[in-house]
């Protein structure tokens, strides 16, 4: 057995929460409800391509929840809730995968709650932390970048502060940059498709992501990508210069930075 009493390794920090990204498209998301909260539980799982049932009164739905409905981006059961919901539901006629509750009745909430757990059917009952298999945090959203602020439902208005100040620190264009990054990804990918070369790649592309500003992987175009991808087999990247001065067709060879009195101009 290995003596691990020299080595150091993080403290347990208990009483937190699993963060993680929740995979929901095209599952089937049940919300209970159709006033404020209900309006940005709906938005938050249709920002992550889910089926949304929304179950309530027409008298009870506002202004947003109503522009859902009519835009056909929701499902609407015009009634309250019933236990049956949790067994069948359209458009799969299927359990849903999820169930929201978001409703000024604290009986009914708990109900649904205790139904939810008979069911194993992963439930949020809004404000009420001790009847939630998971917490919404505040989330600043750029593109395909999300973080995600969660003090365990403790503290939400105190989790919104923090995310606009988060927010505010990040350099303008990084969901951009976040972007390209992933198209080269996309390519690399196509180019070297074996799983053998997963670790390579994963080692290439972090030099990349280190090499340039937000700003540049910004301004990348495809040629300037379909370029650096040149410089994966010799797991080299580019200095920005260089890439650009191959705009054009040019190959690294033809380049005078390339003539042996600057080297080769690129990060190992």
């Amino acid at each position: 057995m290995a003596n691990t009493k020299q080595q150091k390794f993080p403290d347990v920090q208990g009483g937190g929460s699993l963060i993680l990204a929740w995979q929901i498209k095209n599952k089937t998301v049940l919300v209970v409800g159709g006033g404020e909260v209900a309006a940005g539980r709906i938005l938050n799982v249709l920002n992550a391509d889910a089926h949304v049932v929304v179950v309530c009164p027409a008298s009870g739905l506002n202004t947003e929840v109503r522009h859902r409905v009519d835009s056909n981006e929701v499902t609407h059961i015009d009634r309250v809730f019933e236990p049956a919901d949790l067994e069948t539901l359209p458009p799969t006629n299927a359990p849903p995968d999820m169930v929201l509750v978001a409703v000024d009745d604290p009986a009914a909430s708990t109900q649904i709650w205790k139904l939810c757990k008979e069911r194993r059917i992963p439930a949020n009952i809004a404000d009420v932390p001790s009847e939630c298999d998971f917490y919404f945090g505040s989330v600043h959203r750029d593109g395909p970048l999300q973080i995600m602020v969660s003090t365990n439902g403790k503290g939400p208005r105190l989790a919104a502060s923090i995310r606009k100040w988060i927010g505010n620190q990040l350099p303008a264009g990084v969901g951009n940059a976040i972007e390209r990054v992933g198209e080269l990804r996309v390519k690399l990918r196509q180019m070297v498709p074996d799983a053998d070369d997963g670790p390579k790649r994963m080692r290439w592309m972090t030099k990349v992501s280190d090499a340039y500003s937000w700003d540049d992987m910004c301004a990348l175009t495809d040629e300037d990508m379909d370029n650096l991808l040149k410089f994966y087999q010799s797991g080299k990247v580019p200095e920005l210069h260089v890439l650009k001065a191959m705009r054009g067709g040019k190959v690294p060879e033809d380049l005078d930075i390339f003539d042996g009195s600057f080297g080769f101009s690129v990060v190992a």
